[in-house]
């Protein structure tokens, strides 16, 4: 009988130490820190598939006929080696319904350009208007591929042909540097890569994963 009350007793031991550990392990989880990443993602996104597949049931005003629109901002990303952060706690203040409206012009609503700041720029280290600054320049550091702007009905061809497009129109981006994402068989964005000081650079190996459809579905712009 001592022997039982022994095993009992060491297996309630035994027992409270996982509980212990299941509880405390949130305690030393670590959180993504602002200013602390390796690189950044330039996120293009061809607005025809954007307002196809989420744009038009939101009623965006980004896809009202004639708006033009076509590589627009998704974002600007700081990113890990392998991995990013997100949500980032920094003493930056957050920017006001001015400056995100006046990234509209390059990222299609001032909505956006919010949600993006508070999922991405937060992460940067920087200021609001420093962020925007930075996302603008890396925005125009691009060379969008004139020749996509003109097509005038709807093709499904390989997804290289974007990335090369891309390539074609800035010769110092190499493949390493670029990667062209699909989405629902659609076109969605080129993601292009670039240090902390906004210079092209080698993506990391969970970045550069080009789509691999060769009939991906690419729509005009409106």
């Amino acid at each position: 009988m001592g022997k039982l009350n022994l095993y009992i007793d060491l297996m309630k031991r035994i027992l409270k130490s996982f509980v212990l550990a299941a509880f405390a392990s949130p305690v030393f989880a670590q959180t993504d820190r602002a200013g602390e990443f390796d690189y950044y993602v330039l996120a293009l996104s061809w607005t025809p598939s954007w307002c196809a597949l989420e744009g038009d049931d939101r009623d965006s005003p980004q896809c009202n006929a004639d708006t033009g629109f076509g590589f627009t901002v998704h974002g600007l990303w700081p990113q890990y080696e392998q991995g990013w952060p997100e949500f980032c706690t920094t003493s930056a203040h957050d920017p006001s319904r001015r400056q995100t409206a006046g990234m509209a012009d390059i990222m299609g609503t001032g909505g956006l350009a919010w949600y993006q700041w508070k999922k991405h720029g937060r992460c940067s280290g920087l200021s609001a208007e420093a962020y925007f600054d930075a996302t603008r320049q890396a925005y125009e550091s691009i060379n969008r591929p004139e020749v996509l702007r003109q097509i005038d009905q709807t093709y499904r061809l390989p997804a290289r042909i974007i990335e090369d497009a891309f390539m074609e129109s800035n010769p110092e981006i190499t493949a390493d540097q670029i990667t062209i994402t699909c989405k629902q068989g659609r076109i969605q964005e080129a993601r292009i890569c670039l240090t902390k000081d906004l210079d092209l650079r080698q993506c990391g190996v969970d970045v550069v994963q080009d789509c691999s459809l060769s009939d991906a579905e690419f729509a005009p712009i409106r």
